[in-house]
């Protein structure tokens, strides 16, 4: 039976999806994980082994191994592997070569057709060496197509993308960042102006902030090691498995303690979000910079996006989406498959260049992604940096772009993707443009349609009776998860707080959803701990896609209508899926006289839900 593949040959890690009878999913290259590291290694018998098995021994060849290669597309220094010289090209067609070998292995057959995605920034130079690395992996008719093209084409086949739509495209992955606005058309997308981008930055790039973050709270100890100790070398590969564990979790927690066991100290760094955030931020205003420079190209303003889309591994920070929503001030919106989204587009462009036209698939199959930990895929990655960086050489370790889903899914990087399923009709005329969700919801969106009057009667009466709760969910005002928040707990009465201690922002209006109860606040340490009461909730606070969670701030500097991506401008706040007790980043240093601390309801982009669902509490002395 014919298929066709799409393959993303990322910088730290490659994907690969298939797309057969008008479903597209992603392929599991690896034993454990559905993508590969982007590794060569070059055997003592001159055989090449790639992805896992590459990885595996890199810790103890590190002379005969080459990974990054990506970024050395169009450097013409060679890679020395066992003291043989390659080029980058070559290197990515052995690569190449593999992942179609495994897939055809397991789907019985080679493909009908195959597209590979590349960075839109390339120019026809490095568009040539991709050519070449084509022609090493020995195959005819490859397709390819930009990045950011094949990762609005797999978003238009999961949300409904009107014809004349313009989307900017927001491509972070583990070593290199794409900018690309794109429109579109009846028979997909087009790229409008030049896309933009940042050749060296990504996942690999904050691995190493964190972990020089880690050399310079233990004073040099890294930096003392003897490069040639196997013992030293070792343990630093450990580090830096640990740096990139932790970065992960920052993702969910706000806090995270890195172990540091090296031969001459036993220690742990502890690493708070906001300090990770303060190490990434410059580079990611850089990212901001592009993409306006991307807006600028294309003649668009931001207000004519109908949404940004992030793409990447490294898209899932929480402070990616808030930056982005803040600079552009439209609704953010994160693949549903950010690490794999690249791979399944292409799956479709091959698809639609093999002339299957209207039968273009239009869902995802879901992947066997088992979860893995990050150590397990990194390992071989931080093995092979750990010798430069005991003699104090800044090797970055393995990073996110393409990687497997390791990361806690925070709510900061999942404003809603994936829609719910629409009613039957007939078939939109793009085959990329499946019938439209519903719309409206706490994201906010367009216009919501006439209910029957038959609804509209029976809302009335659950009105009467104080079921405001399930009459919105009637309405079908919001996407899956809110509405079973909503009518999971329409039978408890609905709390907003009215005491003297309370900000203005709860004495307003009940909302009309899910809100909070500020119970107390103590001060731990040098935090503050809140405890509070969600009502509505269902699960109380969730990290899933879709779903509202909770902010947390100080009033001052912080006002609650401006405790999101909304405000103007947009305040501190910390996000949280603990469902009652928190232990903050926030302390005695970062308060005001007189100030308070506060909780408010926030939607999946990060917008505040409904100021009224705010509850405040004085700081305590």
């Amino acid at each position: 039976m014919s298929y066709y593949l799409g393959v993303d040959l990322g910088t730290t890690y490659t994907a690969a999806a298939v797309w057969r009878d008008g479903r597209v999913e992603v392929v599991s290259l690896g034993n454990r994980a559905p993508v590969i590291p982007s590794v060569v290694l070059l055997k003592e018998d001159e055989a090449i082994l790639t992805g896992e098995a590459a990885n595996r021994r890199a810790a103890t060849e590190p002379g005969r191994v080459a990974r990054e290669f990506k970024r050395r597309m169009g450097d013409p220094t060679p890679i020395i592997l066992g003291g043989a010289p390659y080029s980058a090209p070559a290197l990515m067609g052995r690569l190449l070569r593999w992942v179609v070998d495994a897939v055809s292995e397991r789907e019985g057959g080679p493909p009908t057709g195959i597209a590979v995605s590349h960075p839109a920034n390339w120019g026809d130079f490095k568009k040539d060496l991709l050519d070449q690395a084509i022609q090493v992996a020995d195959l005819d008719g490859v397709v390819v197509v930009t990045e950011p093209e094949a990762a609005a084409i797999h978003y238009a086949s999961q949300e409904r993308v009107d014809p004349g739509s313009t989307i900017a495209v927001y491509d972070l992955g583990g070593g290199t960042f794409d900018a690309a606005v794109l429109r579109k058309t009846e028979t997909g997308f087009e790229l409008l102006g030049e896309p933009q981008g940042i050749e060296r930055l990504g996942g690999i790039d904050f691995d190493e902030a964190v972990f020089q973050h880690v050399v310079r709270a233990t004073g040099g100890a890294v930096t003392d090691l003897d490069p040639e100790d196997p013992a030293a070398v070792a343990a630093v590969s450990r580090l830096r498995e640990e740096c990139v564990e932790a970065k992960e979790a920052l993702s969910a927690d706000t806090d995270v303690s890195i172990p540091v066991l090296l031969p001459n100290v036993q220690t742990e760094v502890r690493l708070t979000r906001a300090e990770f955030e303060q190490l990434v931020r410059p580079p990611l205003g850089d990212t901001l910079t592009t993409m306006n420079r991307a807006l600028r190209s294309a003649a668009v303003e931001a207000a004519e996006l109908s949404a940004v889309l992030l793409v990447g591994g490294s898209s899932r920070i929480p402070l990616v989406a808030q930056l982005v929503g803040a600079e552009l001030g439209r609704p953010v919106a994160v693949d549903a498959h950010p690490k794999h989204g690249i791979a399944l587009g292409a799956a479709v462009v091959a698809a639609e260049a093999g002339g299957t036209g209207a039968e273009v698939a239009t869902e995802v199959a879901p992947s066997d992604e088992s979860e893995q930990p990050a150590a397990a895929v990194a390992a071989g990655g931080a093995a092979g940096a750990a010798a430069g960086a005991v003699g104090g050489a800044a090797l970055a370790g393995a990073g996110d772009d393409g990687g497997p889903p390791t990361e806690p899914l925070a709510a900061a990087d999942v404003p809603t993707a994936a829609a719910p399923p629409a009613a039957p009709g007939p078939p939109p005329q793009d085959p990329l443009a499946p019938s439209p969700p519903p719309a409206g919801g706490p994201t906010g969106g367009s216009g919501k349609k006439k209910a029957p009057v038959g609804i509209i009667v029976a809302i009335v009466a659950l009105l009467v009776v104080g079921g405001v709760v399930a009459a919105l969910a009637l309405l079908g005002g919001g996407d899956d998860s809110t509405q079973t928040a909503a009518t999971s707990e329409s039978d408890e009465p609905e709390t907003t707080t009215t005491t003297a201690e309370s900000s203005e922002a709860t004495t307003e209006a009940a909302p009309t959803g899910p809100t909070l109860q500020l119970d107390g606040v103590e001060l731990v340490g040098d935090r503050y701990q809140v405890t509070y009461r969600p009502v509505g909730f269902e699960p109380l606070i969730s990290q899933d896609a879709g779903t509202l969670h909770v902010h947390v701030f100080l009033n001052p500097p912080t006002a609650p209508a401006n405790a999101g991506t909304d405000g103007q401008p947009p305040g501190d706040w910390e996000i949280t899926d603990e469902p009652s007790t928190l232990l903050t980043r926030f302390g005695p240093s970062d308060a005001q006289p007189g100030g308070e601390i506060c909780v408010v309801v926030a939607n999946p982009d990060h917008s505040v839900f409904d100021v009224a669902t705010a509850s405040c509490l004085p700081l305590p002395s």
